[in-house]
């Protein structure tokens, strides 16, 4: 039987494990060449004089540029690095490693290349202008660990002004995980989603966006209770309107009831917790998930630490426990979904990526589960099931094509295939550069993480 200090000991080798790697590689992408080089005669094909002809073409035809560079697969992932995972305003150099590490999962996952951007600024004007004025060589951005309220700010002005499709992965991606996740949850304990009490820990962007996503997937407002620092939202939180529109708006239609202060009341007799707040454990306490009802869920999926432990969830009634680490069972994590739905808003160029297409993403990634069967442990894929991200990929490009956001079309079976060598070319890259050494595996390799 193994003892909660020795399961803590494990959830705390992963962050030992990164203090050793990291200092080994210096970071963790690099940009390599894409073309073959035969000789120093290919320069004058890919750089002067040859360069000159596509070039002109570009002038001529714009969306040629798709044909002859790699526009089409290169996002940036932005941040100014005031909300870095669940550590706070630690500064855009500080983030730059997590930034990197969305990069290597975008790659790696998606077949998507990426550069890594911390910005050295706060102001929100600074970040939209800085986004637009890259686009040109982007074929999309992914906004990243930008505290609120601003990360709406940002986010509605790029979607309404850019040319490509801009999203905020800590809203969109999360919330579209989150739900595909939230499906399959209500499947195993046999509850309708139009009937369900959720109770909804934490009001910051990741929340509010769940919420939101949750309401058009079936979930009624009225059903949902959201808490935020303060208490719950509730229709007098009146002080919400003018700095916090997005919380005053679900003040407006959720809560039925109108509870009010402490969000432990809202456990009771709730159906899910949905907590995205901060960094546990004990943030969420036993004996709220007790007051909850029978088979309930419990996702606490706070980062590096949940809001309260599985096993604690679990000892206090639970059913079923998520949280967002890739070491427990049933993570909800982003990584799930960013990879997959970039994939395949890039390959169809669609020029946002709607409501709809996180909808089709997330009921996609939650069949996938299905038909590898659904159980306690085993609520979504895993990373490591890689046909999940070509399939998330045709479901949110069929989407785009069905609703006329896609600049291109394709048949489901082409996108999949599209998908499926884009990303296996990525993983057979990374294990070639392993084996012949470009990638150093460290001896000790084995015993981390032991």
């Amino acid at each position: 039987m193994i003892t909660k200090e020795e399961l803590i000991a494990r959830a705390e080798q992963p962050g030992k494990d990164a203090m050793k790697l990291h200092p080994l590689y210096k970071g963790k992408v690099q940009v390599v060449p894409k073309c073959c080089i035969r000789s120093f005669d290919d320069f004058a094909i890919w750089y002067t004089p040859g360069v000159a002809k596509p070039c002109l073409d570009i002038k001529e035809n714009p969306e040629k540029v798709f044909e002859y560079t790699n526009k089409a697969n290169t996002v940036a992932v932005i941040t100014d690095g005031t909300r870095v995972l669940g550590l706070g305003d630690i500064g855009p150099e500080a983030g730059l490693p997590v930034m990197e590490g969305k990069a290597l999962l975008f790659k790696y996952l998606g077949g998507v290349d990426v550069f890594p951007l911390c910005l050295d600024t706060k102001d929100p004007d600074e970040i939209i202008k800085t986004a637009l004025l890259l686009q040109p060589s982007l074929g999309g951005i992914n906004l990243e660990d930008i505290s609120q309220p601003k990360c709406f700010y940002v986010l509605n002005t790029l979607r309404e002004k850019a040319r490509i499709p801009v999203w905020h992965d800590d809203q969109q991606g999360t919330a579209t995980v989150t739900v595909a996740g939230f499906v399959n949850a209500l499947r195993l304990v046999q509850k309708q989603i139009d009937e369900v009490k959720v109770v909804m820990v934490g009001a910051g962007s990741s929340n509010i966006r769940i919420a939101w996503l949750l309401i058009e997937a079936g979930v009624k407002p009225g059903n949902i209770v959201m808490a935020d620092s303060k208490g719950i939202l509730h229709q007098g939180r009146t002080e919400l309107q003018e700095k916090f529109k997005e919380k005053w708006e679900l003040c407006k239609i959720t809560n039925e009831k109108q509870l009010k202060g402490e969000v432990s009341s809202a456990f009771v007799k709730a159906d899910v917790c949905i907590a995205l707040s901060t960094p546990g454990p004990d943030v969420v306490k036993q004996e709220w998930v007790a007051s909850m009802n029978k088979n309930s869920v419990v996702f606490a999926c706070a980062n590096p630490i949940p809001e309260i432990w599985p096993w604690d969830a679990k000892e206090a009634g639970a059913k079923i426990v998520a949280t967002g680490r890739s070491d427990f069972p049933n993570q909800v994590n982003n990584s799930l979904g960013f990879p997959g739905i970039f994939r395949g808003t890039l390959d169809v160029r669609a020029r946002t990526i709607t409501d709809e297409m996180c909808i089709a993403a997330a009921h996609e990634l939650a069949q996938c589960a299905v038909d590898k069967g659904l159980h306690d442990e085993h609520l979504l894929p895993t990373m490591d099931e890689w046909e999940v991200f070509p399939r998330e990929a045709v479901a949110v490009a069929m989407k785009a094509q069905q609703q006329g956001v896609a600049g291109t079309h394709y048949s489901s079976r082409e996108l999949f295939e599209m998908a499926s060598e884009r990303i296996k070319e990525a993983r057979q890259l990374t294990r070639n550069m392993m084996d012949t050494g470009f990638i150093k595996v460290p001896s000790e390799y084995l015993t981390l993480g032991a």
